[in-house]
């Protein structure tokens, strides 16, 4: 498995309990910030997922 897909699985985590913790506390800067970091966790998963069928060989 690609370390892409798993650092992007733990900032996807990290990013929604900060956009939690920000709509929570009415913190709409926190609560974007979580939203970036949520977001480009995805992203991250999404290149690492890529690498990884890049990888795999074809039949």
């Amino acid at each position: 498995m690609d370390k892409n897909r798993v650092e992007g699985a733990k900032h996807q985590v990290k990013g929604g309990l900060k956009e939690a913790a920000g709509k929570l506390t009415g913190n709409k800067t926190k609560e974007a910030a979580g939203k970036l970091e949520k977001n480009a966790g995805k992203v991250q998963q999404d290149v690492g997922k890529a690498a990884d069928a890049a990888r795999r060989p074809k039949h």
